[in-house]
């Protein structure tokens, strides 16, 4: 399965979380606060991109659903 450009912007966050988190442990680094700020817009972007998968996936049933309604009342017709 091919990547999305949201799947590498994910991973590109999230392996920013874990440097800046590791940098603020040794010392000599950004805030605290800036730390989590990344580490939000990491879970923030994901939560987006899973929720924009997921109303894709949604029209697509709401698509066969009313091809397969169409379907029984042009039965019924019959």
């Amino acid at each position: 399965m091919a990547m999305r450009i949201s799947d590498i912007i994910i991973w590109i966050l999230f392996i920013a979380s874990i440097v800046m988190f590791i940098w603020y442990i040794f010392g000599n680094s950004p805030s605290f606060e800036q730390m989590i700020l990344v580490l939000i817009l990491t879970i923030l972007i994901t939560n987006v991109a899973n929720t924009r998968e997921v109303k894709i996936r949604l029209m697509n049933i709401e698509k066969s659903f009313h091809a397969l309604a169409g379907d029984f009342k042009n039965h019924i017709r019959r």
